[in-house]
C-alpha cells in the first residue's frame, strides 16, 4: 500500500507540473435528449451521452471498428456455434455501489427482449432463447441457430441493474450504469453533468472529474463558444460549421469516414409509397452528388445501404441502376404505378442542420418529377415519436450505423423489425435477413449482403442518401480525444485538460 501511494503521489506531482489536471469538459450539444435509457433511446443526443459513458455492454467496439472484451474479460463459444460463455469482470460495480454480476447480465438481456419494454435493440438479441447464470461471475447464452453478428451485438446492450429488468420509466431521467462516469445532475433547457465514477473498474480511469453536455440550439453560439473556451468539444458537427472552424486558433477539427447516414424514408404501408415503383421513381429523382454539394457542401459519397468505411461488406452504390438521375424515366414509373401527378405530400424534417439542408435540395428534385413535398419542421420530441409511430409520408432522417450490417438491416427492414417504422415487409428481403445473420462462412455471409444491399436500394423503403465526413471539434486545451467512426465520445474516458 505503502509503494502504491506513494506512486500515486509522484503522479499527482507530474500532473501538475505539466499543467495538465482532472477537470471538467464542456461538449456543446444541438438540444436536450428525449431520454437516457440506453434499451430505448434513439436519438443522437442521447446515445452521445449515454454510450461507453455511463453505460457499458460485454463487449465493446474499438476505433477499428472490431469487437473487444467490456464487461466480460472473455468468453467461449461452442464448436457449433449455438453457446456462448461469458465471463464477467470482478470487482465491477453500478453507480449506485451494487455490485454488477450474472444475474444483472440476464435481467438486461431479457429487458431489451421483452415485448413490454419494446426496445429498438430487441432484434439483436432475439437469437438468444436460454439464458443460464452459471454463478455470480459467468453467464451462458444458448441460440436457436448460429448468429454471426451476436459479439457485435452485444456491445450496444447495456448492463442495468436486475431490479430494473421491467420498469420503463426509471432510467429514462436517471441513469444507471457501470460506465468511466456517473449520472450527477440534469438542468432543463440548460446541460445534463456526468460525474467521474470514483470506483469505475479500470484503474486510474477516467482522468475527468465532470463531463457537462450543455444544450445549444443555434450553431453560431456553439461555433463562438468552442472558439472562446467555453466548449471543449463539438460533436457531430455539420459540414459548415467543419468548414467555417477549420484553421481557427485553438481549435483543431478531427474527420473520419461515418458509418451512420443520411436518408429520405418512405412509409410503405401509404399511398403513394407502398408501390415499389414509386419508391425506385423516388431514387431516380435523386441526384445524390447535387445534394452533398448543396446541403453538405462536398463532405460525403453517396449512400449505399452500407457505407463505404465498411470495407469488407459495402456493395459500390455506382452499381445501382436508380442512382443515375433520370426524371422522365421516374415520371413513366409513377405513371405505371397509377400515380396521377402533382400529388402532394409532407415530409418530416429531423432538427438537425445537415437533415434541414437535404430536405430542402429534395424537395427541389421530386417537384422535377410531379411529386411536391410540404417540409415539417420538428422538435426532436415530436420527430421520434412520429417516427417511432411510423406517422409520416416521408422524413429525411440521419441514422447511426453499424460495424455488422444485420445490426442495421434486420431491425429495420425485417417485417416487424423493432425499428421497421416504414411498415415495410418483403418476403424475399426476410428470407435473405434470416439467411445473413446465422451464416458463418464468411464468403457466403458476403454473398448474401450483397444480394440484399441490391434488393433495398432502389425499392426498398429507405432512399439512401450520402454518408458524410464525421467531424468533431476540440479544443487546444483538450488532450487525448479520439474521434470514432461510430460517433461515440468512446475516448473521453482518456481525456484531459490543461489549464
Amino acid at each position: 500500500m505503502a509503494l502504491k501511494s506513494l506512486g500515486l503521489a509522484l503522479l499527482a506531482t507530474t500532473m501538475l507540473a505539466s499543467g495538465v489536471c482532472a477537470a471538467t469538459v464542456d461538449v456543446a450539444i444541438d438540444s436536450s435528449p428525449a431520454g437516457l435509457d440506453p434499451h430505448l433511446i434513439t436519438a443522437f443526443n442521447s446515445a452521445v451521452i449515454v454510450q461507453d459513458n455511463i453505460y457499458e455492454g460485454l463487449t465493446n467496439i474499438d476505433k477499428t471498428l472490431a469487437v473487444v472484451p467490456g464487461l466480460a474479460e472473455s468468453w467461449d463459444i461452442a464448436a457449433d456455434g449455438l453457446t456462448y460463455t461469458f465471463h464477467l469482470r470482478p470487482g465491477v460495480t453500478f453507480h449506485d455501489g451494487s455490485t454488477m454480476d450474472a444475474e444483472d447480465v440476464a435481467a438486461s438481456i431479457r429487458r431489451v427482449q421483452s415485448p413490454d419494454i419494446a426496445s429498438p435493440l430487441a432484434s439483436r438479441v432475439t437469437p438468444i432463447k436460454t439464458i443460464t447464470v452459471v454463478d455470480p461471475m459467468t453467464v451462458q447464452f444458448k441460440l436457436d441457430a448460429p448468429f454471426a453478428p451476436i459479439l457485435t451485438s452485444l456491445a450496444d446492450i447495456a448492463i442495468v441493474p436486475a431490479e430494473l429488468e421491467t420498469n420503463k420509466e426509471g432510467l429514462q431521467q436517471t441513469p444507471v450504469g457501470t460506465g468511466p462516469f456517473r449520472f450527477a445532475e440534469w438542468q432543463p433547457n440548460g446541460f445534463i453533468r456526468l460525474a467521474k465514477n470514483d470506483t469505475y473498474w479500470m484503474s486510474g480511469k477516467p482522468a475527468l472529474d465532470e463531463v457537462r453536455f450543455n444544450f445549444v440550439p443555434e450553431a453560431a453560439t456553439r461555433q463562438v463558444g468552442i472558439t472562446t473556451g467555453e466548449y471543449d468539444i463539438l460533436p457531430n458537427l455539420d459540414p459548415a460549421t467543419a468548414l467555417q472552424l477549420q484553421g481557427q486558433p485553438n481549435v483543431t477539427v478531427q474527420e473520419t469516414r461515418d458509418i451512420a447516414y443520411t436518408l429520405i424514408g418512405m412509409n410503405a404501408s401509404r399511398p403513394p409509397f407502398n408501390d415499389p415503383r414509386v419508391r425506385r421513381a423516388v431514387n431516380m429523382l435523386l441526384n445524390r452528388e447535387e445534394i452533398i454539394q448543396g446541403a453538405l457542401f462536398g463532405a460525403g459519397v453517396p449512400a449505399g445501404p452500407l457505407s463505404p468505411a465498411l470495407v469488407n461488406w459495402a456493395v459500390d452504390p455506382a452499381t445501382f441502376d436508380c442512382y443515375e438521375t433520370d426524371i422522365e424515366g421516374a415520371k413513366a414509373l409513377l405513371a405505371e404505378a397509377g400515380v396521377q401527378t402533382p400529388i402532394s405530400v409532407k415530409m418530416n424534417v429531423l432538427p438537425r442542420q445537415d437533415a434541414r439542408d437535404i430536405a430542402q435540395v429534395a424537395q427541389q428534385e421530386l417537384a422535377a418529377g410531379g411529386i411536391q413535398v410540404e417540409l415539417l419542421n420538428q422538435e426532436i420530441g415530436q420527430f421520434v415519436q412520429d417516427w417511432k409511430n411510423g406517422n409520416f409520408d416521408l422524413f429525411v432522417s440521419a441514422n447511426g450505423g453499424s460495424p455488422d450490417p444485420d445490426e442495421y438491416f434486420y431491425r429495420t427492414f425485417k417485417g416487424n423489425g423493432s425499428t421497421n417504422v416504414f411498415k415495410y415487409a418483403d418476403p424475399e428481403v426476410d428470407a435473405l435477413l434470416d439467411q445473413g445473420r446465422t451464416q458463418t462462412d464468411p464468403a457466403a455471409r458476403k454473398a448474401t449482403y450483397d444480394q440484399l444491399q441490391t434488393e433495398l436500394a432502389c425499392e426498398g423503403p429507405a432512399a439512401h442518401v450520402a454518408y458524410g465526413t464525421l467531424f468533431t471539434a476540440v479544443n487546444s486545451s483538450v488532450q487525448g480525444f479520439d474521434i470514432y467512426p461510430n460517433g461515440r465520445l468512446s475516448s473521453l474516458i482518456d481525456v484531459t485538460v490543461s489549464q
